[in-house]
């Protein structure tokens, strides 16, 4: 990376960073949350403490240890000069005080999305590292199926599924796993509950594993038994809005035209009340990253952007679907990176 470009693009003499995910992203630093990195004209500085001293020293420019937290400014002094770029998003207000107080003669410039931006196209070592959490998350469902029957937890289910990413590899999970089950399937983020899952009814997953610090993201919604022609037809509904809108994935395509695809397939069949969030997401070292693809989006999808197509009916009271699959945009338009089936399962 241009560091120097960058701060001359940006007309800053320093550049503070605070987003765990950009300190991991610049530097490889594993734990991102307990560093910051400064970019000065002479290049980037990772800060750290005394608790990562070997890992430290495996990173991929020079490091500063911290002897305790009382001493990040006075070390600061070092590298900070003029204008000192820092993460609105990610700093507190606290700290911009701090900051303030302590280098009354600098001017602290608010910046937002400079690296986030930068994120958005994976390069190959990154795409090679979700290609493998995502067939770490098919071996999961693989796994899980047969644990998914009549008179057992939703938390069960979770925890087996669980286990066995993190026994086969993943580093933790990408975010808290859903397993809905009956009118819980109706919470599109509902999380794994105490419920025993009961035949006769629509059960979601929704899981991610990370690998290399890189995550994956998929649904699927499996029936326990047969179910009514109702959960039937929004099983069905929510196949065919993912089934066209994954179908027009390409470079050039808007977030917002991919949206509407999958938004108005489900209104003109009667559910559009019913799909209540977008239609996707960027993936990376984060689980919700840019490009966004939703009702308000201007993001245009670029080659190596990886992202989610996650339609979703929920009906409450009844039950709800959701079907995601993780994507790679590629020259040619796309590549699905999750490769599960999709079609309604009786198990």
């Amino acid at each position: 990376m241009d560091f120097q470009g960058l701060l001359a693009d940006l007309n800053l003499d320093a550049f503070f960073v605070s987003n765990p995910h950009n300190v991991r992203y610049l530097s490889g630093f594993v734990e991102g949350k307990d560093a910051k990195v400064v970019i000065t004209q002479d290049g980037p500085t990772l800060i750290t403490d005394g608790r990562y001293l070997v890992e430290a020293a495996q990173q991929r420019f020079p490091y500063r240890i911290l002897l305790n937290r009382a001493e990040m400014n006075k070390l600061l002094a070092e590298f900070f000069r003029g204008r000192v770029g820092i993460e609105a998003e990610h700093l507190s207000v606290a700290a911009l005080e701090g900051f303030r107080q302590d280098f009354p003669d600098l001017e602290f410039v608010p910046t937002s999305g400079v690296f986030e931006r930068l994120r958005r196209r994976k390069s190959p070592q990154e795409i090679e590292q979700i290609r493998r959490a995502a067939h770490l998350a098919d071996q999961g469902f693989s796994h899980i199926l047969p644990y998914i029957k009549p008179g057992v937890r939703e938390i069960e289910v979770a925890l087996e599924l669980e286990f066995f990413l993190r026994k086969n590899g993943s580093e933790g999970l990408a975010f808290s796993t859903t397993v809905a089950s009956g009118e819980r399937s109706a919470m599109p983020h509902g999380g794994a509950s105490n419920r025993i899952i009961q035949a006769g009814e629509l059960v979601t997953l929704d899981f991610g594993c990370v690998i290399g610090g890189y995550c994956s993201d998929m649904t699927r919604t499996v029936a326990v038994g047969q179910v009514s022609n109702e959960l039937r037809s929004i099983y069905q509904a929510v196949l065919e809005a993912q089934t066209l809108a994954l179908e027009a994935v390409a470079p050039g395509k808007t977030g917002r035209e991919l949206d509407t695809l999958a938004r108005a397939h489900l209104k003109q069949l009667g559910y559009g009340e019913h799909f209540t969030h977008s239609l996707g997401h960027g993936v990376g070292l984060f689980i919700h990253e840019a490009p966004s693809l939703s009702q308000a989006s201007e993001d245009v999808l670029e080659v190596n952007q990886v992202i989610t197509i996650e339609p979703g009916v929920y009906i409450p009271g009844l039950g709800g679907c959701r079907i995601e699959d993780l994507v790679l945009v590629t020259e040619q338009g796309h590549e699905v990176l999750s490769r599960s089936p999709k079609h309604l399962m009786e198990l």
